[in-house]
């Protein structure tokens, strides 16, 4: 959601809250996607005529994890909800909608995608299409995270950062890349969790627009596949 620009909200520090233990995720079933809900029977649309096989959203389809994912697999899935987003610069809060997907071809990276809507409040009705995020997950054997995100709005970001907990994963961006027509970004830090009832929850902070760094958004997103 870095990609709207921010005009003075609350802050998001008091968003959903991501447990600092193991057993944050409630049930173990629901972070190793063993359950045999809905989600688990669905993955992402698949096109039968690509010359090599597509990624898979579900664990039980497709190629094996790489052993150097295995620390993310809790993440591995379709994630949608909604959250908040507020800065000093912007009017708000404002609510959006948002779709993650965290997928897989079985090398050591996992693909991830986000699409976010604004809301016209909480649960709302659809104002318009926001944010778009695309990126890698990328895990290394000394634990160490490299995640690499794209903005539509023409920001590239290079994370890097360790699990927390088996089922928690903090991001602190090394290097922000804008190209001339976007805005100003100068640092960003992501902890991402999953929370009690196996929901995915996350808290974004930036520096922008002139501003310390800060809580920028925050969301709860449900298990929708996998």
């Amino acid at each position: 959601m870095s990609g709207e620009q921010p005009t003075s909200g609350p802050d998001l520090s008091s968003g959903p809250d991501i447990a600092s233990g193991p057993d944050m995720a409630g049930d173990p079933d629901v972070a190793g996607g063993a359950d045999l809900s809905a989600a688990a029977r669905r993955n992402i649309p698949v096109f039968d005529d690509l010359p090599i096989p597509p990624d898979t959203a579900n664990l039980r389809e497709g190629p094996d994890l790489h052993p150097l994912c295995v620390p993310l697999l809790p993440l591995v899935g379709v994630w949608r909800g909604e959250g908040e987003v507020a800065y000093p610069t912007i009017e708000g809060p404002q609510h959006f909608g948002q779709q993650i997907v965290f997928a897989h071809d079985g090398r050591p990276f996992l693909s991830y995608t986000s699409q976010a809507w604004l809301l016209d409040g909480p649960g709302g009705k659809v104002v318009r299409p926001a944010a778009r995020e695309v990126g890698w997950w990328r895990p290394q054997p000394d634990d160490t995270l490299e995640v690499l995100i794209a903005h539509a709005t023409g920001i590239v970001e290079i994370f890097y950062g360790q699990p927390r907990t088996t089922v928690s994963w903090e991001l602190i961006a090394d290097a922000v890349v804008r190209t001339q027509t976007a805005k100003e970004v100068n640092a960003a830090q992501r902890l991402y969790g999953l929370v009690e009832g196996g929901d995915l929850a996350y808290v974004d902070e930036r520096a922008m627009a002139g501003q310390p760094l800060q809580a920028h958004l925050s969301a709860r997103l449900q298990r929708i596949v996998g």
